[in-house]
């Protein structure tokens, strides 16, 4: 061990040894002006579960998390919290099939299409705050 005893060496790895870290999947947070658009959108025409919501009292701006899958999304009527037009890049299996739920809807305002793209095959769609979720099956 040197000069410096068996204590020191194990202090001095404890310190400078990497941290017991781990980072999960990102929750983008959407800016939202109406809770019924939002359902609308991300219940009725996305397939997505409300899982809950929060207000701070009667009459405040809502915020409230939904999921499909593996995908939770955070919805926002706070003005601070995200920005109108936001993007969100969500990479899944099986976008065709998406595709053909989504258009057997009959959302009367988005009539999204799948594109071959040099990253993978794409549906985009926006949401009525100007949201874009582009939805990606990988070509690989």
């Amino acid at each position: 061990m040197g000069m410096f005893g068996p204590v020191v060496y194990a202090v001095f790895f404890a310190y400078y040894q990497e941290p017991d870290m781990h980072l999960q999947a990102a929750i983008p947070i959407l800016r939202i002006f109406s809770v019924e658009k939002a359902r609308d959108f991300y219940l009725d025409f996305l397939g997505f579960t409300w899982d809950w919501e929060h207000r701070f009292e009667a009459g405040f701006p809502l915020y409230a998390q939904v999921h499909r899958g593996d995908l939770v999304l955070h919805l926002s009527e706070h003005h601070g919290d995200a920005t109108p037009g936001s993007a969100v890049f969500v990479r899944m299996r099986g976008v065709d099939d998406y595709h053909a739920e989504v258009s057997a809807k009959g959302y009367a305002y988005m009539r999204p299409c799948v594109q071959d793209q040099p990253w993978g095959r794409v549906m985009a769609v926006t949401d009525p705050f100007g949201n874009r979720l582009t939805f990606c099956e990988s070509q690989d």
